[in-house]
């Protein structure tokens, strides 16, 4: 008969990956999966997403990308943000040779879906440093108002 032996290093990741999870699923009841889902066909961007009474304020990481090169398309329910960043031209008669290259260039893509309905209308987008901000107003309901229900007989 052999028995297993759970060594100290695999017992506390173990443990850890099993709080990690319990966590998670607390989290998930506050912040739901679906307000940070992301297409993954191009680079995904790092992005900070708020949410106030009246609107939702998102900021993404974009160094480096001129405005030229940016796409935002929005919905009522989504944001779908598509950048491009171009290799830099190298003059011709300068020989080198990378010792290390850790820029990423291509085409990055990321789109957020939010709960509540977006006034396409009245968005805004501004790059500052290479951060994009987006003010995304909630668009308000006719029907907000609370009414009280009488229980019949």
């Amino acid at each position: 008969m052999k028995y297993l032996i759970k060594k100290p290093d695999t017992f506390l990741n173990s443990l850890n990956e099993d709080i990690n999870a319990l966590v998670q699923k607390s989290f998930d009841n506050i912040f739901p999966e679906y307000i940070f889902q992301q297409e993954l066909k191009g680079m995904a961007m790092p992005v900070d997403v708020k949410e106030y009474d009246s609107e939702y304020c998102v900021k993404v990481e974009l160094p480096g990308i001129e405005k030229e090169n940016i796409n935002i398309d929005v919905n009522k329910s989504y944001v779908k943000i598509e950048a491009k960043r171009e290799y830099e031209k190298e003059e011709q008669d300068k020989k080198h040779k990378y010792h290390k290259s850790e820029f990423r260039y291509g085409n990055y893509s990321r789109t957020l879906y939010f709960p509540y309905e977006i006034n396409v209308e009245k968005s805004d987008a501004k790059l500052t440093k290479g951060v994009l901000e987006l003010k995304l107003p909630k668009l308000k309901s006719e029907n907000e108002e609370t009414k009280k229900l009488e229980i019949k007989d």
